[in-house]
């Protein structure tokens, strides 16, 4: 991340390190295109042209969308809950707004070129009867109303966080209300008042993107606003015992891994982007609007912030967020777009043909999957907070609701009244994450935990054990000890790759005939092939099952299958008129003959899926030379569904409990030894293994002697010296050609320690350092005598400044018991100087190892860079500074800061 000091005074890197100035900018001047097109509209009486309307939706959809999406991204690696969620979920809005602008004032110029013409397709000639803009205006109305609610969240949640963004929230939440009520009534006075508005929100956004840009140049607080809430968020715990272990928005209780926190936690903008997508989809399943163009586009629009959140979720290796949010966006993206084909299809097909749409509707069978993933995130959710499982159950409900086989009239209002209850429970799930991440304690009731971790675990694996076919357990313990090293968190996009691939092959089921083709389009298309992309994306963060090439190649093959099975027949396409269709099956079977290899190195559950697409990828080669056996397919397609059923529940359960709890399978073939024939060359040092008591004893020998050596922290890798040697700590300099003007700080084993020697910190010193370590912070404090007290010894000049000492506390339990052993040491990273931080002891080893008496390896690191900086030399008067943003944002830095002041107060 980009820090402070001399890398903070470029413009590009004060907006890295504070991207709020981009996200209010981008609200100011997406407010004041409104408020222009407002006024305009007022003065004018009539609608902005066809041209202006497109100029201003493009405009809308790059500052709005796109500047504010990136700024949203840049939030969440700050560790800011509320920003990131706010500035991608305001992406969404102002998007929406743009796109639907754009269709209007396209339509409308099509409507106008097009009047007299005898060949208009039936929706163009439906939007022309009925006013061109009058389905977009519907279902702005809908969209707004979602938006309302969610905006009026983020305005009272912001409250608890400064008070410059909610007048900038809050007055967007009464701009929405005037503008949906200008969508429905075409009210000459709400134009003038949404735009007086909006000019609230150009004020405020302005005066709060100057007030970050002076505090990322000047790393302090030069303008008021920021640093100080307009209440206590703590004054919301009357019920601070909440019940149910989950703090911090998580709500896993103590049942939960600890995640990687590099990142903003992104459960509460997956809980918003469901309440806006149920909304709308209320709207339109009980009338409002008649047709779901402008729908579609809204909740697909909507569908990215969910992914981001997946993706967020994937950095905090986090399975089950991630795997919930790729299957939330499957659902709502499948969903609209099958509902606008069959809007579409009602206006194309007569009266007398409206039957055929029914019976092609029963026929579809990929809601049933969508039902049994949801079944599966349910139960796994069991052993998390009860609004856990009450939104799941009400996702699930959500899923039965939407199965085609309900005749029409009863499931669409089964449909509304269930995205109605869905939409309840996800916008106080949204509050409620959103507070408790802020402030870092259930403040907000989220329940107890419905189920025992243990009798859940209990309950997996007497399925196990029914799945081994009475090998007992002894198999059971065999083939677990045989699957996956580790705890199977390597597999962390595995469920959402079987989820894709499940509902695309549910999909395909019976999609013969044309019009049954074209509703089972985006079934198949955009799981399968789209995102399964974005899965792919996900492979390469972490080593997936085939990585990103899997994926990769069975998005390429559900793009060809929707292509030519299911839009060939509105597009006229012949298979058997066409070598080409023939030659590309051909080189998909060469191709997945390579994945069966591949997966024949993971396991047998995966082996099967690839063995299945193997011949799914014949019945396409058969279909092009038409002569395929349709049943042949059609059991194919099911068994990979039911093996994608299996997997995504064997594999979220897996990563969520850390254990093999659900047997995927041995692997049939092993990847040969790496050892090679000759002796491997010695380490040019001592490398003993950190999870062994010898190997910390020699290593704390070798300190106590007066060596140099490598050692694991709670970030990344440093080199250590006793304080007891002064020559040790001169040997730093030199092993890493350090500049000497550079200090080096000191490493104790805790805070006790410290104050056994009594410094003379004043008490918001203490407590802010008691709110920190242990934990990736480096803390500046006046230098003293109390350090000869500590046991630095003849080290006194050569740790620290003249005046200053920076001080670690690591949360390394190895690290810890290190320096209970040694006494005091001297650290800095490990790594020559100006190069990039060591991450694994082969690092140290490869870069410094010649240098060094020995190094304590301890596998990969904890974080990809060092800790943050902070200076608290004045604490009691200008507060903290934020010298170098490391592991541990500025913004967590600073909350935790406010938080100790506050509770001072």
């Amino acid at each position: 991340m980009s820090g402070t000091g001399g890398e903070s005074r470029g413009f590009a890197a004060v907006l890295y390190s504070e991207p709020g100035v981009l996200g209010l900018l981008a609200n100011a001047v997406s407010a004041l295109l409104v408020a222009m097109h407002n006024f305009s509209t007022h003065r004018a009486a009539a609608h902005l042209s066809p041209t202006n309307n497109i100029l201003s939706g493009v405009h809308l959809v790059l500052i709005g969308g796109v500047t504010q999406l990136v700024a949203g991204l840049l939030t969440f690696r700050k560790f800011d809950h509320l920003g990131g969620t706010a500035f991608l979920a305001f992406a969404a809005l102002w998007s929406g707004f743009g796109a639907s602008r754009i269709i209007s004032g396209a339509v409308t110029l099509a409507a106008a070129v097009n009047s007299t013409a005898d060949n208009l397709t039936a929706l163009a000639a439906v939007e022309h009867a009925t006013a061109p803009d009058a389905f977009v205006s519907d279902t702005a109305v809908a969209s707004l109303v979602a938006y309302i609610c969610v905006s009026a969240i983020l305005a009272f949640c912001s409250a608890t966080a400064n008070y410059i963004m909610p007048p900038v929230f809050g007055a967007i939440t009464a701009v929405l209300v005037f503008e949906a009520v200008l969508a429905a009534y075409p009210l000459g006075w709400a134009a003038p008042v949404a735009g007086s508005l909006e000019l609230i929100i150009l004020a405020a956004g302005l005066y709060g993107s100057v007030a970050l840009l002076l505090k990322g140049i000047t790393q302090r607080y030069v303008l008021p606003g920021f640093g100080n809430a307009l209440f206590n968020v703590l004054l919301l715990g009357a019920g601070k015992a909440a019940s149910g272990g989950g703090g911090g928005g998580g709500g896993a209780g103590g049942n939960e891994r600890k995640k990687n926190t590099k990142y903003a936690e992104p459960m509460a903008l997956c809980c918003l982007c469901d309440a806006v997508a149920a909304v709308i989809l209320a709207f339109y399943c009980f009338g409002f609007p008649h047709t779901f163009t402008a729908g579609a586009l809204w909740l697909s629009v909507n569908s990215a912030p969910q992914l981001l959140a997946a993706y967020y979720a994937f950095l905090r290796e986090d399975a089950y967020h991630g795997a919930k949010s790729v299957l939330r966006c499957v659902f709502w993206l499948v969903h609209a777009w099958q509902e606008f084909v069959v809007s579409t299809e009602q206006v194309a097909l007569a009266s007398a043909a409206a039957g055929e749409l029914d019976s092609a509707r029963l026929a579809m069978v990929g809601d049933w999957f969508l039902l049994v993933a949801a079944v599966v995130l349910l139960l796994v959710s069991l052993d998390r907070d009860i609004l856990e499982t009450v939104e799941n159950s009400s996702f699930a409900l959500l899923a039965v609701a939407a199965i085609p086989q309900i005749p029409a009239r009863a499931r669409y209002a089964f449909l509304g009244a269930a995205c109605c209850a869905h939409a309840a429970v996800n916008l106080y799930a949204t509050f409620a994450r959103l507070i408790n991440s802020i402030a870092e304690k259930p403040l907000v009731p989220i329940g107890a935990v419905p189920l025992a971790s243990q009798r859940l675990r209990a309950f997996l694996g007497a399925l196990r054990r029914c799945c081994s076919c009475g090998n007992g357990s002894s198999s059971s313990s065999n083939e677990a000890g045989n699957n996956q090293p580790g705890p199977s968190m390597a597999q962390l996009s595995d469920a959402a790759f079987y989820l894709c691939n499940g509902v695309a092959a549910m999909s395909a089921l019976h999609s013969t005939e044309p019009l049954r083709a074209r509703l089972s389009l985006p079934w198949v298309l955009l799981p399968g092939a789209l995102l399964q992309l974005f899965v792919a994306r996900v492979g390469l963060l972490h080593k997936a099952s085939g990585g990103s090439v899997m994926p990769f190649c069975y998005a390429a093959f559900w793009a060809v299958w929707a292509w030519l099975r299911l839009a060939g027949f509105s597009l006229n396409i012949s298979p058997g008129d066409d070598t080409g269709f023939t030659a590309g099956a051909i080189a998909g079977l060469i191709i997945n003959m390579f994945l069966i290899l591949l997966a024949a190195y993971g396991n047998l559950v995966l082996l099967f899926h690839t063995l299945v697409m193997q011949i799914l990828v014949i019945c396409l080669l058969l279909f092009t030379l038409e002569s395929l056996p349709q049943p042949l397919e059609d059991v194919m397609l099911a068994l990979l569904a039911l093996s994608c059923a299996y997997g995504a529940l064997a594999s979220v359960s897996n990563c969520v409990f850390e254990r093999k709890l659900l047997p995927l399978g041995r692997a049939l073939l092993r990847a040969p030894s790496s050892r090679s024939s000759q002796t491997p060359a010695a380490p040019p040092c001592v490398t003993p293994v950190s999870r062994r008591t010898s190997g910390l004893r020699e290593i704390a020998a070798l300190l106590g002697g007066g060596a140099v050596c490598g050692v694991p922290t709670d970030t990344v890798y440093a080199l250590a010296a006793s304080c007891r040697h002064p020559g040790a700590i001169q040997r730093i300099y030199a092993i890493k050609d350090r500049p000497q003007e550079k200090p080096v700080c000191i490493c104790i084993s805790s805070l006790e320690q410290l104050a056994s020697v009594r410094p003379p910190f004043s008490p918001l010193l203490w407590e802010f350092m008691s709110g920190v370590y242990p934990g990736g912070i480096s803390c500046i404090v006046p230098k003293g005598d109390w350090l000869l007290r500590l046991g630095v010894g003849e080290a006194y000049d050569l740790v620290g400044t003249a005046d200053s000492i920076m001080i670690r506390v690591p949360d390394s339990t190895v690290t810890s018991h290190l320096v209970s052993m040694t006494g005091p040491l001297a650290i800095t990273s490990a790594n020559p100087s100006g190069e990039p931080d060591s991450t694994h002891h082969d690092m140290v080893i490869g870069r410094l190892g010649d240098k060094l008496d020995g190094v304590l390896c301890d596998g990969d690191s904890n974080e990809t860079v060092a800790s943050t900086v902070v200076n608290c030399l004045d604490i009691d008067g200008e507060g903290i500074r934020i010298l170098r943003e490391g592991c541990v944002p500025a913004a967590k830095v600073h909350q935790i800061f406010e938080r100790v002041k506050v509770q001072r107060d």
